[in-house]
């Protein structure tokens, strides 16, 4: 019920952020083209199929039906507005980057995007599809500056019919988690939870660390009850460094010198910590777990702490 009540709101700040055409607008625009070239500025692992199977609905749900098809180690989502932030309840319901993608308006720095953004097959071909038939008329968004991370797009017309929610599973119908030999993962059980949540936050163990820096891999093996030394564990899109199945815990291990860096390069680490750090505790609570971050100094848990006060940082001893 959260989930939807956050995109009943982003669809009346829509409503409201959309003005009437004036007599010089014109008027036949189409709301699934605009979305398809939004669509087009992002990077998709799928090809862009999500998003033109669900391009005649209201961005907001298409951002939040298609988030999971994101290509996530390109891109970061920053809370520019405050609105996530404000709507505390919803944004840990849909998730920090779901709340910020299905913003009816675009905001500069909001969406940022790592590298050249190439056109999803699915969405190029439905856009050509447009072209050879005439492009239909869209209502323009001012660009207020150059954003170098993601291509301006015409805003949509907001839609106030969505699609009627699933019925709820009874008791009897709902599925029951299997084990996974001596330690098994427990059922998230809220009333409220989909399937289709309860997939998408199940821990996943892998057999192996992205990045291959071999201090870092070590620091998370060593974390003490990891349940998956060797590997990462992907939870809601995320591949995290460890998971203390016991308490709920997700790890972050960076393993900086940041005790012997200069001011300005403290500076710069900060920048660029912080808010993957926050990202990355907004998937953990959306999922119920609780997050923390692992240093190798006091003056790097100190500086963060500083920045961040709700953070949980650990020094640690065994790295």
């Amino acid at each position: 019920m959260r989930l939807r009540a956050c995109i009943a709101l982003l669809l009346y700040v829509s409503a409201c952020a959309t003005s009437a055409p004036s007599p010089e607008e014109p008027v036949d625009w189409d709301p699934r083209y605009a979305n398809l070239q939004r669509a087009a500025a992002l990077p998709w692992t799928d090809g862009g199929r999500c998003a033109v199977r669900e391009a005649s609905e209201p961005w907001p749900v298409l951002a939040e039906r298609c988030y999971q098809a994101l290509d996530h180690d390109r891109i970061e989502f920053h809370d520019i507005t405050g609105r996530c932030a404000v709507a505390s309840a919803g944004a840990a319901a849909m998730g920090l980057g779901v709340c910020v993608l299905a913003a009816p308006e675009i905001v500069v720095g909001a969406v940022v995007v790592a590298g050249v953004v190439v056109v999803g097959f699915a969405i190029k071909e439905a856009l050509e599809a447009y072209e050879k038939k005439g492009r239909p008329q869209v209502r323009p968004v001012p660009e207020t500056r150059p954003v170098p991370e993601t291509r301006p797009v015409p805003e949509t017309r907001p839609v106030p019919v969505t699609k009627p929610a699933p019925p709820k599973p009874s008791q009897e119908q709902k599925p029951q988690p299997e084990p996974k030999g001596p330690d098994f993962f427990p059922p998230l059980d809220p009333p409220e939870t989909s399937e289709r949540d309860r997939n998408r936050c199940e821990p996943i163990p892998k057999n192996y660390h992205r990045g291959g820096n071999k201090l870092h891999n070590k620091c998370a093996d060593r974390i003490p009850n990891n349940i998956n030394p060797g590997g990462d564990v992907f939870v809601n899109g995320k591949d995290f460094d460890a998971l203390q199945l016991a308490t709920r815990t997700l790890w972050e291990v960076k393993t900086d010198n940041f005790d012997t860096y200069p001011p300005e390069l403290r500076r710069i680490v900060l920048e660029e910590q912080l808010p993957k750090l926050q990202y990355e505790r907004a998937l953990a609570l959306a999922c119920g777990f609780d997050f923390k971050v692992g240093v190798r100094s006091a003056a790097h848990k100190a500086a963060l702490l500083k920045q961040d006060p709700t953070l949980k940082v650990v020094i640690m001893e065994w790295c």
